[in-house]
């Protein structure tokens, strides 16, 4: 006999044989009791988070399970789009090999061979912990039965108008290439600079001076603001300013939202590249102009010699530029948040683009009265005015990225533009009678990962089929 106690020897051999004999599934008899795991991340490990919500949830099951309900605990993972794409494109890279080098198809094969090898880290933790969900219902947000969900609530939330595609600006990340949620946007304190450049007016009274941390913007300027109240630009509300280095003439508009105390008090408006601004463009009709590519490089809207550079790069020549032309009043050190994104590293950049967007406002109404008809309880009560807060303030949901690992957006287009949103490319042609010799080309973006992660709850138990754990009259009570 050992004289030093080894748990790894006990833990492991018993975790086994209750696994192998199937006590961790619901027995069939008893109230239902259901827990659905957040699923996490496939590339990731567990952190302390994940040690506290679990420890939690399996307290609340093996309790459940005592008391002779019909208890499941559902396991699996989250296929986690852009850090697993990023995961394998690091490793190909080290092989000097890129995805478009493999094209679409065969860069998918190679995630999921890795997803095979690799991709069990976490569901191992698990099962070292001690956790007791059924590993026999595992599950991944991927698979083909969980793709059916995913098609079955796009196509539905379409046909209610709830899903659209449209034109807004989006955080861009110029090194994945692909947009971004707010909350993969970390904002941090970095020094830079204040610029005081000269606007000169149209009619050559004189100029206004505005102050700016983005230079290279300010050729897709479309505006200059100044706030109604500021006694000290009531005159030029209503008048033009000649863009310099761009030579375009954009009106001085007058909005609430220009900060009186900041800078000079005259605010470059650029709809394409702020999202504030982009508010201000919409209620004052501005035009949008975008001035980079998919790289953050400038692009053909801006004056020829600056087109191809850097954002960086022709930051540096524009103030160069208007130094030269005597139109730089002033340069002061300025700390101000930089965003970055989370996975990249790089400064994120708002960018004009088509998007898929859900209306997330007319969803969050039937969530708001579950709360208020105590339907939902929060606990602690005070967490309800977060809640509301949000709900009340909610916007569109940008669920398209750019790309390859995820749920391919159900949308097919023909030659002319016109779309068509569809489990598969046979099941359009049907429906909408379009002939064999008529091409069409599925959307090449994929659905956000927690598009599908929102469907975790019930797809997990077999919606939308009618099954014996989601029957449509009796739904288990599932957190």
């Amino acid at each position: 006999m050992e004289k030093t106690y080894q748990p790894q020897d006990i833990e492991s051999h018993w975790y086994q044989t209750w696994e192998e004999n199937g006590y961790f599934k619901p027995s069939g008899h008893g109230s239902p009791y259901c827990i659905t795991i957040p699923p996490p991340n496939v590339t990731g490990s567990l952190h302390m988070g994940h040690g506290f919500q679990e420890a939690i949830m399996d307290a609340l099951i093996r309790y459940h399970r005592m008391k002779g309900d019909n208890t499941l605990w559902q396991v699996g993972t989250d296929h986690a789009g852009i850090a697993t794409q990023m995961v394998v494109e690091r490793q190909l890279d080290a092989q000097n090999i890129s995805r478009h080098d493999l094209g679409r198809e065969q860069f998918i094969d190679k995630v999921w061979r890795w997803k095979e090898e690799s991709g069990g880290q976490i569901t191992q933790q698990l099962r070292r912990l001690g956790a007791s969900p059924d590993w026999s219902r595992e599950r991944f947000t991927m698979d083909e039965g969980f793709y059916t969900a995913v098609q079955e609530a796009f196509i539905r939330l379409h046909k209610d108008g709830l899903i659209y595609r449209g034109k807004r600006l989006v955080n861009w990340d110029p090194q994945l290439h692909t947009a971004i949620s707010d909350l993969e946007v970390v904002s941090e304190e970095e020094k830079g600079f204040l610029w005081h450049f000269r606007y000169a007016l149209a009619d050559g009274s004189g100029y206004v001076t505005v102050a700016t941390t983005r230079p290279e913007t300010m050729l897709g300027d479309t505006a200059v603001a100044v706030h109604p109240d500021d006694e000290r630009y009531q005159q030029l509300i209503g008048k033009t300013i000649l863009l310099p280095l761009a030579n375009r003439e954009i009106p001085v508009i007058a909005d609430d939202y220009v900060d009186m105390s900041f800078g000079t008090g005259c605010l470059k408006i650029t709809p394409g590249h702020d999202f504030n601004d982009y508010a201000v463009g919409q209620r004052h009709d501005l035009e949008i102009i975008n001035i980079f590519d998919r790289d953050a490089k400038l692009n053909d809207e801006v004056p020829l010699a600056y087109r191809g550079m850097d954002r960086f790069a022709a930051r540096q020549q524009i103030v160069s530029d208007l130094k030269e032309l005597g139109l730089v009043d002033k340069t002061d050190q300025h700390t101000l948040k930089v965003p970055r994104g989370d996975r990249s590293g790089v400064v994120i950049e708002p960018w004009l683009t088509d998007q898929w967007y859900v209306d997330a406002k007319s969803l969050a109404g039937a969530a708001i009265h579950a709360v208020k008809n105590g339907d939902i309880e929060f606990i602690p009560r005070q967490y309800e005015n977060m809640y509301f807060s949000w709900m009340n303030d909610i916007q569109d949901w940008c669920i398209s990225r750019q790309l390859w690992w995820g749920h391919r957006i159900p949308a097919w287009y023909d030659d002319t533009g016109q779309m068509y949103v569809g489990r598969n490319e046979a099941v359009i042609r049907k429906t909408h009678n379009i002939a064999d010799d008529i091409s069409l080309r599925q959307d090449e973006d994929v659905l956000d990962t927690w598009f599908s992660s929102g469907l975790w709850t019930f797809g997990t138990l077999g919606w939308p089929e009618q099954t014996p754990e989601l029957p449509p009259s009796t739904p288990p009570m599932c957190w």
